[in-house]
């Protein structure tokens, strides 16, 4: 059994990896700290049998991660393991295609039983999470728009969601400018939206915060 593991503090992920090797002994375990690093880490490990995925991690804009690995790798059942434990939190990780949702908070008992209920094919969350209310219609049509976009256009949104200008997305990515100009086209026409600033805040409607949004800088083509 191969178990992915995405989180950015190092003392957590160790105790989760401790908690996962009490409850599968035996199981591969592998970790990333970053989204861009799990995004690789799902290439890598196509056929692995449960990510387990923090909410709050460089590169991760609240549900869209989620979203984005849903649409990609919808074999892989994943988890959200988070400190935001808002009955409103848990339920639109679950609307947003997780199979389940585990308080950073819960003990390795509780773990077990999540763990174990979404490899058995079912889902996971505490109870809180079925009492509070659905995503909006609002919000699930910014899910379907964002499930288009290919890995490097949700990659390329991501960047211009950190306000990074086309120069810059273009020296971190290593390609030409005029490839992320044609990215940049292709996820408005893909959004519904004229400009980058419009693509940064329906992508925000799937922010845990949205009032944390960095809006970018507009570019002359």
């Amino acid at each position: 059994m191969t178990i992915l593991i995405a989180d950015d503090h190092p003392l957590f992920r160790e105790a989760l990896r401790g908690s996962i090797q009490r409850i599968l002994p035996g199981a591969e375990l592998h970790e990333a700290d970053s989204v861009d690093a799990l995004y690789g880490l799902v290439e890598a490990h196509p056929d692995a049998d449960l990510l387990l995925m923090d909410l709050n991690m460089p590169g991760a804009h609240g549900f869209s991660a989620l979203v984005h690995l849903r649409a990609q790798h919808p074999q892989l059942p994943v988890v959200v393991v988070s400190a935001r434990e808002e009955p409103g939190v848990m339920r639109r990780a679950l609307d947003h295609g997780a199979l389940g949702f585990i308080p950073k908070s819960a003990d390795s008992e509780t773990i077990g039983t999540a763990v174990g209920t979404v490899l058995d094919g079912e889902r996971w969350a505490p109870a809180a999470a079925a009492a509070a209310p659905a995503v909006s219609r609002d919000e699930h049509e910014v899910a379907q728009r964002l499930r288009e976009l290919t890995p490097q256009q949700f990659r390329v949104l991501q960047m211009l969601g950190e306000g990074r200008l086309n120069k810059q997305i273009a020296y971190d990515l290593g390609v030409s400018e005029a490839t992320i100009k044609a990215h940049v086209t292709a996820v408005l026409r893909k959004l519904g939206v004229g400009n980058r600033t419009q693509a940064v805040l329906m992508a925000g409607r799937l922010a845990v915060d949205p009032d944390g949004l960095v809006v970018p800088p507009e570019e002359l083509d």
